[in-house]
C-alpha cells in the first residue's frame, strides 16, 4: 500500500490490515477529513445469529465510529427474502417473514456491544432495516427507474455470478436480482441519510461497485467502497469455522468460554494479525505480542482471547472463561464455566456415546465411537475406552467432565 492517508479511518485500516480494495482512496480520504460521513454494511438475516466470519466487518464499523463518524448497520429484512448468490454453490433456502424477523432480533444483540447507538452524538450510530424501502416497490416502476442502468453483459461479468456459471450450477432470477437490490440500498441510505460509504468482504466488490454506478446515475452523488480481505487462518481455513462448527457470537448459540477458548486456539502464525484485526491493542503492542516464541505465545493467546471476549461478553466472562480454563489445563479440576449438559432421570441410564454427541463433543454417534476407539475421549480425565458404556444416576451424584481431545470439555449434571 503506497496510498498515505490524511484520515484517522483509512489510516487505521491501513494499519491494522483491513484493507484489501477502495475505489478511490482520495476521494473517500478528503469526504473523511472534511467532516462526520456515514458508512454502512448490510447483514442479511439467514441465521439467529452472526458468526465469527462478520466480525472483521462489525470492527471495521466499530473503528469508523472511534474515528468520529457515523456507522449504519442495514439488517436484510427485505434482501434475506432472496439471498445472497455470491460465491455460492447452490441457492440459499428462503425464508419467511417470521424467521426472518427472529433472526434480526438475534443479530442486533451483538452489535451493541461494538457499537454505540444511543448517545445521542453527531456519530450515534443507526440500525436500519431494508424492507423499510425493498417491501413496496412496484415491480414496473422499479425495472422502468432502476433496472434500466443495469447491463447483464456486465453482471454476468462479475466473479461471483461468473463462478457460478462457469461451473455449469444453475442461477435463479430471483438470485440474479440480489446484486440489483443491494445496489439499490446503497442508493437510498445516500438518498435518505446522506450516506457515502459501503464497507465489506472483498466478495461484495461487485455488487458494491453497482451501487456506486446506480447512485451517480440517479443522484449524480459521489460516493465510495472500501472492502476487507476474505479472511483465511494461516493452515488456509476460512474464518470463523472450528472442529464443532460455526463460531456464533451470540452467547446461547456459544458460550462465552467456548468462545474465548476458540481465540486461545489460535494458531501461532496467526496471533499478531488476529490481535490487529480483533483487538484494539496498540498496532506495536500486535507486533510485539506476535513474535513471542515457544511457550511465551501461549500467554499471547490468551491476552487475544480476553480481549476479543472482553469486547463481545464483557471483562468479567473474560476472566471467568480464563479461570476456567486455568482450572482445567493446570490443575485438572472441573471448572465452573464449562459448557454443561443436564440430564433428567427420565432419560438415565444413557450411553456414553450419547452423552459425548449431546454435549457438543462429537456430531454424531460414529464419530463419538472413533474418538474413544482412538483413545481421543476422556471421562474425569481418565481415557474412555468402552464405547457401551452406560451412565446412571449413581455416577452423575456429582458432574462429571467430558473430554474430547485435549483442549474440548464439558460438564454433564443430574437435573
Amino acid at each position: 500500500m503506497t496510498y498515505h492517508p490524511k484520515s484517522d479511518f483509512i489510516a487505521t485500516m491501513i494499519e491494522r490490515g483491513f484493507l484489501a480494495d477502495c475505489t478511490d482512496y482520495q476521494g473517500l480520504d478528503e469526504a473523511l477529513i472534511s467532516g462526520c460521513q456515514s458508512a454502512y454494511i448490510g447483514f442479511d438475516a439467514t441465521a439467529k445469529s452472526l458468526h465469527v466470519g462478520s466480525l472483521i466487518q462489525i470492527m471495521m464499523l466499530r473503528w469508523f465510529q472511534k474515528t468520529g463518524h457515523k456507522p449504519i448497520t442495514l439488517m436484510g429484512g427485505g434482501t434475506t427474502k432472496v439471498g445472497d448468490p455470491s460465491f455460492r454453490s447452490d441457492e440459499r433456502p428462503l425464508l419467511g417473514p417470521d424467521q426472518i424477523n427472529a433472526n434480526i432480533a438475534g443479530i442486533r444483540k451483538v452489535f451493541a456491544a461494538y457499537i454505540d447507538y444511543d448517545s445521542g452524538a453527531e456519530n450515534a450510530a443507526l440500525m436500519l432495516n431494508n424492507e423499510e424501502w425493498l417491501d413496496d416497490l412496484n415491480y414496473l416502476d422499479f425495472l422502468r427507474d432502476i433496472g434500466r442502468h443495469f447491463s447483464v453483459n456486465r453482471m454476468l461479468a462479475f466473479e461471483s455470478v461468473k463462478s457460478r456459471l462457469d461451473r455449469e450450477q444453475s442461477l435463479s432470477f430471483l438470485e440474479f436480482n440480489y446484486m440489483i437490490l443491494q445496489a439499490y440500498d446503497f442508493l437510498e441510505l445516500n438518498r435518505r441519510y446522506g450516506c457515502v460509504l459501503q464497507l465489506g468482504g472483498s466478495d461484495q466488490w461487485g455488487n458494491i461497485v453497482n451501487g456506486i454506478d446506480l447512485t451517480r446515475r440517479v443522484l449524480d452523488n459521489e460516493i465510495y467502497g472500501l472492502t476487507s480481505p476474505l479472511l483465511t487462518t494461516s493452515d488456509g481455513k476460512k474464518m470463523g469455522k472450528s472442529q464443532d462448527g460455526a463460531v456464533w457470537l451470540n452467547a446461547e448459540m456459544r458460550s462465552p468460554y467456548e468462545f474465548w477458548q476458540f481465540w486461545r486456539n489460535t494458531t501461532d502464525a496467526d496471533v499478531g494479525r488476529f490481535l490487529k484485526l480483533y483487538t484494539e491493542l496498540p498496532v506495536d503492542e500486535c507486533d510485539r505480542l506476535g513474535a513471542l516464541q515457544g511457550s511465551e505465545i501461549n500467554e499471547a493467546k490468551i491476552r487475544l482471547a480476553n480481549e476479543v471476549t472482553s469486547l463481545l461478553h464483557g471483562a468479567e466472562a473474560a476472566a471467568n472463561a480464563e479461570a476456567t480454563a486455568r482450572e482445567v489445563f493446570e490443575k485438572g479440576g472441573v471448572g465452573d464455566d464449562l459448557p454443561t449438559l443436564t440430564v433428567g432421570e427420565a432419560d438415565l441410564p444413557i450411553s456414553i456415546v450419547q452423552l459425548i454427541v449431546q454435549s457438543g463433543l462429537a456430531k454424531s454417534g460414529k464419530e463419538a465411537k472413533r474418538l474413544i476407539a482412538e483413545n481421543g475421549a476422556k471421562l474425569d480425565d481418565a481415557s474412555l475406552t468402552d464405547a457401551g458404556l452406560m451412565i446412571d444416576a449413581g455416577a452423575l451424584s456429582s458432574p462429571i467432565k467430558l473430554s474430547a481431545g485435549k483442549k474440548r470439555h464439558a460438564l454433564v449434571q443430574l437435573g
